[in-house]
């Protein structure tokens, strides 16, 4: 899976805003497990949405890139924070809560891998606990592949974003920042991400042997569907 390597000092510059994305965790952990004490957060990048979790006395944080991790941990001296792959990862622990968003697991281009992430979430959270993620739906990402190459401006270096729709649903992200490093030179920094589209109902059956479904909303907390442009899933886990 992607790791973010080359672009991890850029991240925060050119992705967007984590603020809505930490609000639409909170309501559902308010809603499902008001009680919850104890985050881990999957693929948690640079820090920013544990960062707007505060409120839990025990956050953790998960990634697979180390220069994502060094990133987070000038933001956040006082969280663990774990390099581990969320396909496979063993904390020897448990939590109330797991957290995955801005489309992490959209990135695992097998659906195996999927199955794979729901098991290990299974295994970490406490009986009843909640796992909320979110994904990129099959709507989404096909229209996003038909746009056209996105160019961005940003702390004087420029970003070239484009995305590409192929077959099964996999979708390329050809990721180009451009670091101004002179008044006319500038050196490249080059990643290129997959996503892979899932419809939600294919999602819910495979959180179902482990799993109960609560919601599938959209960003507004309207009922999610395969062409809504992002869907969260609150989930508690059984047993």
């Amino acid at each position: 899976m992607p790791s973010y390597d080359r672009l991890a000092r850029f991240y925060d510059a050119i992705m967007d805003d984590p603020t809505p994305r930490a609000d639409r965790v909170r309501v559902l952990v308010e809603r499902y497990h008001p009680d919850a004490r104890s985050v881990l957060e999957l693929a948690c990048g640079t820090g920013s949405i544990l960062e707007r979790l505060a409120t839990f006395p025990e956050r953790t944080g998960l990634d697979i890139s180390p220069e994502m991790l060094a990133e987070a941990r000038a933001k956040l001296p006082d969280v663990v924070l774990v390099e581990g792959d969320m396909r496979d990862f063993r904390l020897d622990r448990r939590f109330d809560v797991v957290v995955c968003v801005f489309d992490s697991i959209n990135h695992l281009l097998d659906f195996a891998d999927w199955e794979s992430t729901f098991a290990a979430v299974a295994d970490h959270l406490e009986p009843g606990g909640l796992f909320v993620f979110d994904v990129n739906t099959v709507g989404e990402l096909f229209r996003i592949g038909e746009e056209q190459p996105w160019v961005f401006d940003f702390d004087g270096n420029v970003l070239i974003m484009d995305v590409r729709y192929g077959a099964g649903g996999r979708t390329s992200w050809d990721l180009r920042v451009f670091e101004r490093t002179g008044p006319r030179t500038f050196a490249l920094h080059h990643e290129t991400i997959g996503e892979l589209g899932v419809a939600l109902s294919r999602v819910a059956d495979a959180l179902a042997p482990r799993f109960s479904v609560l919601e599938v909303s959209d960003p507004q907390g309207a009922p999610a569907t395969d062409d809504s442009p992002r869907a969260f899933f609150a989930c508690r886990r059984d047993g």
